[in-house]
């Protein structure tokens, strides 16, 4: 079942090599891991063309391959370190991916593991959003907590004192401060152009989509664990 006659590519990114925790994508909340999770959202979206995982790791790939992704290529040494960009990792598996596939993809989503909490109408969300407004890409966000925006910001000079980040506008008033927003890891989606051939995923004309529930990006193990609890409360 196509979207507006798209063909569409999911890519799942992870690389075998993550150091805050050791194997975090293999790692599980509530009995599956994270590659699985993200392997059971394609799962329910039958307009995905094809769905593939982008790693480094044979063990990552193996069980990609269990809960239903394709693993047609290695991601490369170059593209697997710390400092690789997304941009890099994404267009490589675009353009391998249609290498095995015999054919381009006009739009990929990005779904990260380390969101377990996604839905798949987030996705479809998504899709639609860039889609329907026209837009070259757009990606999840979620609205930044009161006291993490730059109004309710601290800095600490070379004696220790603190002092506001924005001089002019420390604000303690709440309901005063305007909305900020983050990325949440949830999903990105992008046209072939903007990505491939542009290099860019949010730089231009990225449509934003919020996620207005509870949801973690997992990068430590408070953050794993809190994963488990909230899923658990679904």
């Amino acid at each position: 079942m196509a979207m507006d006659g798209m063909r569409i590519l999911a890519v799942v990114p992870a690389r075998g090599g993550s150091k805050g925790i050791p194997r975090k994508n293999l790692r599980e909340v509530c009995g599956v891991s994270l590659v699985g999770h993200a392997a059971r959202t394609v799962a329910a979206l039958p307009w995905i063309d094809l769905a593939v995982i982008s790693t480094d790791d044979e063990e990552i790939a193996a069980e990609a391959m269990a809960h239903g992704l394709s693993a047609p290529f290695r991601r490369p040494a170059d593209l697997s370190h710390d400092t690789a960009t997304s941009i890099d990792m994404w267009r490589h598996a675009w353009l391998a991916s249609e290498a095995f596939a015999g054919m381009h993809f006009d739009v990929s989503v990005l779904l990260e593991p380390t969101s377990p909490l996604r839905q798949p109408e987030d996705v479809e969300r998504t899709v639609r959003t860039m889609l329907d407004g026209g837009h070259a890409a757009a990606a999840t966000v979620s609205r930044n907590p009161a006291h993490y925006t730059p109004e309710k910001t601290l800095v600490l000079d070379d004696k220790g004192t603190i002092g506001f980040y924005l001089k002019d506008r420390a604000q303690s008033i709440r309901q005063l401060i305007p909305p900020y927003y983050h990325r949440n890891g949830v999903c990105y989606a992008t046209r072939r152009r903007t990505l491939v051939e542009r290099g860019h995923i949010i730089e231009e004309d990225c449509a934003a989509v919020v996620i207005d529930r509870e949801v973690v990006n997992i990068d430590d193990l408070f953050e794993l664990e809190l994963a488990e609890w909230l899923m658990r409360r679904l």
